[in-house]
C-alpha cells in the first residue's frame, strides 16, 4: 500500500461517512411522521418499546441519533425513563441492519443474477435513478427518496473504494501485526471504541471493519472485540448530548452507556473463557464482512436477552449515578436535541404553542370579566399570564426559526410557517388583554359609571368577542377547519358592533347623557375588543388554509367575503344573535341591516 492507496482510502472513507449521512438525514426526513407515530404508541410495555427503538433505529441507520433523540424526549417529558431503556435497547439491535446492507458488497459468484447483487451492479443504476429524482422534483417526498437513493449510492461506493485500497495490505507483515494487537481482549475493545467515539457512529465504524476484512487479515478474534468495542464508543454521542440536560436526560445516556459497557463486559468474559475451555475452531479464521455482521447482530442480541430484563436494574443504577436532588427537576419544553427530529420538533412546537393559546385565553377572558367586576388580584394575574406568553413567543419563535435550517418536509414547512404567524396572534390577544385590565383600572380610578345603554350595549360587544375567542382557540387546539370557518362571520358583526356602539355613545354624548371620560374609556374598550376579534379571524384563517397546506391568509379573507352564501348567512344568524336593543320605541329594527351581499 503506497501514499496514493492512502490517498484513496481517505476519499473512500469520506465518500462513505458522506453518503452515510445524507441517507440517515433523508431516510429521517421522510419517516417522518412515521416516527411521530410510532412514539406516539409508546407504552410502559417493554416489547413496544423495545420494537420501537428497534424499528425507528432500522429506519435511520444511526443508533448514536436514535439515543439522541431519547435524550431530547426525556428531557422535554414526552417519554418516561423507563420508557427511555426499552427504546434505547432496541436502538442497539436496530443499528445492526447496516451491516447486513454492507455485507452485500462481499458477494461472489460469476451467476448473472447473484453477480447482479453485487453494489457495485446496482448503484450505478440506484444512482442514476435517485439523481433523475432529486433533480426534476423540486420539493416533496420524491426528492427525499432520490436523496436517500443518492446518499446509499455513495456509501457504498465509498465502501468499494477502500476495499480496494486496503487490498494491498494483505501482503504487509506489519499490518497483520497491527490486528494481532487486537486479539487481546481489551486492546480490541479499546481500538473499537476510541475509532467509533472519533466518527461517532458505529455503523460506520463496523463499515470501515468489513472494508478491512477483504485483506483476509482480520480474524474473529480481533474483530469480535472491536465490535464491542464500537458499542461503548456510540455511547459518547449520547453523554454529549446530555450535556445540559435535566437529570432524567442525563439518566437515558448513562443507561446507554451502562447497557454496552455491561452487555460487553459480561460477553467478552464469557467468550474468552468458553474459548479457553472449547478452543473455538473459528476464532482464528479470517472473518469476511458477512461474518462480522453475523457477529455484530449476535452480540446486540445477546446483550438485549439479559439487559431487557434487567430494565428496572439499570433504571436504579441510572438514578445512583445521577441521584435526586431537593429542587424539582424543570422539564426543557423545547429541547435542541429534538431537532435532530424535525418532524417530532414541530409536533413539540405545536404542543407548546397550544399551552399558550390557552394561557391566552385566559388572560383575555378573565379581563373580559374584570370590566364590570374589577378585582387586583385577578388583574395581576392577567399581567403574569401577559408575560409568560411573551416568554413562550419568543421561545417558541426562536425554536422555529432555527429548526427552519434543518431538512424540514413541506409539511413540516407548512406547519413551522402557521405556528409563526399564531404565536404573533396570541401573544397580541394577551396584550389586548393587559390593555383591557388598564381600561378597567382607569374606570375604578376615576370612579367612571357608563350609562344602563352603554353597559348592556357593551356586554352583548363582550358576548360576541368571548364567543370568538371560543371559536378560534378551539379551531386551532382540534385543527378544526368547521369551527375556523364560523370566526370570520362572527368578526364582521363584532366590526359592526364596534361602529354602532361608537355612534349611540356619540348621540348620547351629545345629549348629555354620557361624560366625555367614559367615552375615551369606552373608545379604548372597543378598540381593544375589535383587535381580539382580528386576531381571532387571523388564527381560524391560518386553520383553514393549513387544510389546504397553504398560507394565503389574504386570499382566503377576500375570497370568503366575495359572493359566498354560507358567509352571509352565518353573517345574519350572528347579526341576530348580537342585535343591540333598539335605539328608540318605535318598532324599529335592530341597528345595522342584514348583510344580503358581500360588503
Amino acid at each position: 500500500m503506497d501514499f496514493f492507496d492512502f490517498l484513496t482510502l481517505i476519499g473512500g472513507l469520506s465518500l462513505f461517512l458522506f453518503g452515510m449521512t445524507v441517507m440517515g438525514s433523508a431516510l429521517e426526513k421522510s419517516a417522518g411522521s412515521g416516527l411521530k407515530k410510532l412514539l406516539s404508541k409508546l407504552t410502559t410495555n417493554r416489547l413496544s418499546g423495545f420494537l420501537t427503538g428497534l424499528g425507528v433505529t432500522a429506519v435511520i441507520q444511526s443508533s448514536s441519533a436514535t439515543t439522541v433523540m431519547v435524550v431530547g424526549f426525556v428531557n422535554s417529558g414526552l417519554m418516561t425513563l423507563k420508557q427511555a431503556i426499552n427504546v434505547i435497547i432496541g436502538s442497539n439491535v436496530g443499528t445492526t441492519v447496516t451491516a447486513w446492507i454492507l455485507s452485500l458488497t462481499g458477494i461472489q459468484g460469476t451467476n448473472f443474477f447473484v453477480t447482479l447483487l453485487k453494489p457495485s451492479s446496482f448503484t450505478p443504476i440506484l444512482a442514476l435513478i435517485g439523481l433523475i429524482m432529486y433533480m426534476a422534483s423540486k420539493t416533496g417526498r420524491k426528492k427525499d427518496i432520490g436523496l436517500i437513493m443518492l446518499g446509499f449510492a455513495t456509501l457504498m461506493f465509498g465502501m468499494e473504494t477502500m476495499a480496494g485500497a486496503v487490498a494491498g495490505l494483505r501482503d504487509v507483515p506489519e499490518f497483520r501485526n497491527v490486528l494481532l494487537a487486537f486479539s487481546n481482549p481489551i486492546f480490541g475493545v479499546l481500538a473499537g471504541a476510541i475509532l467509533t467515539a472519533i466518527i461517532q457512529s458505529s455503523s460506520a465504524s463496523v463499515g470501515i471493519l468489513q472494508a478491512l476484512s477483504t485483506t483476509g487479515q482480520v480474524t474473529y478474534s480481533a474483530a469480535i472485540p472491536i465490535i464491542m468495542g464500537q458499542n461503548i464508543g456510540t455511547c459518547v454521542t449520547a453523554l454529549i448530548s446530555s450535556v445540559g440536560a435535566n437529570k432524567n436526560g442525563k439518566r437515558a445516556a448513562i443507561v446507554h452507556l451502562l447497557f454496552n459497557v455491561i452487555g460487553t463486559v459480561f460477553w467478552l468474559t464469557v467468550i474468552t473463557i468458553a474459548n479457553a475451555i472449547f478452543d473455538f475452531a473459528f476464532y482464528d479464521l479470517a472473518a469476511n464482512q458477512l461474518g462480522i455482521a453475523i457477529a455484530h447482530t449476535i452480540f446486540n442480541v445477546l446483550c438485549t436477552l439479559i439487559m431487557l430484563p434487567s430494565a428496572n436494574l439499570l433504571d436504579r443504577i441510572a438514578h445512583i449515578i445521577v441521584p435526586e436532588t431537593a429542587a424539582p427537576d424543570k422539564i426543557q419544553e423545547l429541547d435542541e436535541r429534538l431537532m435532530a427530529t424535525p418532524s417530532i420538533a414541530i409536533d413539540r412546537c405545536r404542543s407548546v404553542t397550544v399551552s399558550m393559546a390557552g394561557i391566552a385565553e385566559r388572560s383575555i377572558k378573565s379581563a373580559i370579566s374584570l370590566l364590570s367586576d374589577y378585582d387586583a388580584e385577578a388583574a395581576s394575574g392577567v399581567r403574569t399570564d401577559e408575560q409568560s406568553v411573551d416568554d413562550l413567543e419568543d421561545k417558541i419563535g426562536t425554536f422555529l426559526v432555527r429548526l427552519s435550517t434543518y431538512p424540514l418536509t413541506d409539511k413540516d414547512r407548512t406547519e413551522s410557517a402557521k405556528l409563526l404567524h399564531m404565536i404573533g396572534d396570541f401573544e397580541r390577544i394577551s396584550d389586548h388583554a393587559v390593555d383591557l385590565i388598564e381600561s378597567a383600572e382607569e374606570i375604578r380610578e376615576k370612579g367612571i359609571v357608563f350609562s344602563d345603554a352603554a353597559t348592556q350595549e357593551l356586554s352583548v360587544m363582550r358576548a360576541a368577542v368571548t364567543e370568538i375567542i371560543d371559536l378560534a382557540i378551539q379551531s386551532f387546539v382540534n385543527n378544526d377547519a368547521e369551527n375556523a370557518a364560523l370566526v370570520e362571520p362572527l368578526e364582521q358583526v363584532v366590526d359592526t358592533l364596534r361602529e354602532q356602539l361608537r355612534a349611540r355613545h356619540i348621540v348620547r354624548l351629545q345629549q348629555g347623557e354620557c361624560s366625555i371620560a367614559a367615552g375615551f374609556v369606552l373608545s379604548d374598550i372597543l378598540t381593544s375588543l375589535e383587535r381580539v376579534a382580528d386576531h381571532c379571524s387571523n388564527i381560524a384563517g391560518c386553520v383553514i388554509e393549513m387544510q389546504k397546506d397553504s398560507l394565503g391568509l389574504h386570499s382566503y379573507l377576500s375570497g370568503i367575503k366575495a359572493n359566498s352564501p354560507t358567509f352571509i348567512e352565518r353573517y345574519n344568524e350572528y347579526s341576530r344573535k348580537y342585535a343591540l336593543v333598539p335605539v328608540n320605541s318605535s318598532g324599529e329594527g335592530p341597528q345595522g341591516a342584514a348583510l344580503s351581499t358581500a360588503n
